[in-house]
């Protein structure tokens, strides 16, 4: 104790316990990573506070657009299974090793995407490019949506497991029709202009970096 110049065990007797301050606490390494763009649902709390989370849409996503590469350790055990996520290998010099994720500081945010069960919510094909895996979309998403994949035809093949076909989309994404919840436009950071798409705002987003 500073005031009465002791050492204590415990708090002092006379002048109080110590206040204790904590730290903040900061999201890990796989929530900081997510789009903003995506956002991070609760969809069921288990037992032992442990959550069940989705990944869902803000904003419209087009067609073709990728993410990643999905961030893991390779391993040649998989030390996590969990039923509602993909179990994904990849080929490295010679070798096939699973791309293994034990807890959020070690990944990105892809490792939130659940998998999808039938062709009907499927949204993400995952693929095998240049020893990394990365998900990219098949149809446009709409707002409020969440994010589901499936392993892409060769992927599949080389997962061993059946394939889901995704029937062709239209590559133009349907306007909100009178009813559901307003669309927000993309807005440019730099000048604050609106854009329908994300397509488009990443066009004039070119034009910045082209200025600067």
């Amino acid at each position: 104790c500073e005031d009465c110049g002791k050492s204590l065990v415990g708090e002092c007797k006379l002048h109080g316990p110590l206040i204790r301050a904590k730290d903040r606490v900061i999201p890990s390494r796989a929530r900081l990573t997510l789009p903003h763009y995506l956002t991070l649902r609760v969809l069921e709390l288990r037992a032992g506070n442990q959550q069940i989370l989705g990944v869902f849409a803000k904003k419209v996503i087009q067609k073709r657009t990728q993410f990643g590469p999905y961030v893991g350790q390779l391993s040649t055990k998989l030390t996590r299974y969990d039923e509602s996520r993909l179990v994904l290998q990849v080929l490295k010099d010679g070798g096939k090793y699973f791309l293994d994720t034990p807890n959020e500081d070690c990944g990105n945010w892809m490792m939130f995407v659940r998998l999808a069960r039938n062709q009907e919510e499927q949204t993400l094909v995952a693929y095998q490019h240049c020893g990394e895996v990365y998900f990219a979309t098949v149809k446009p998403i709409e707002p409020h949506t969440e994010l589901k994949v499936w392993y892409a035809a060769d992927y599949a093949k080389f997962m061993e497991a059946s394939a889901v076909f995704i029937k062709e989309e239209s590559d133009v994404c349907p306007l909100p029709s009178v009813g559901k919840e307003p669309v927000d436009p993309w807005t440019c950071p730099s000048c604050r202009s609106t854009f329908a798409t994300f397509a488009l705002l990443e066009s004039h987003q070119c034009i910045h970096k082209d200025r600067v």
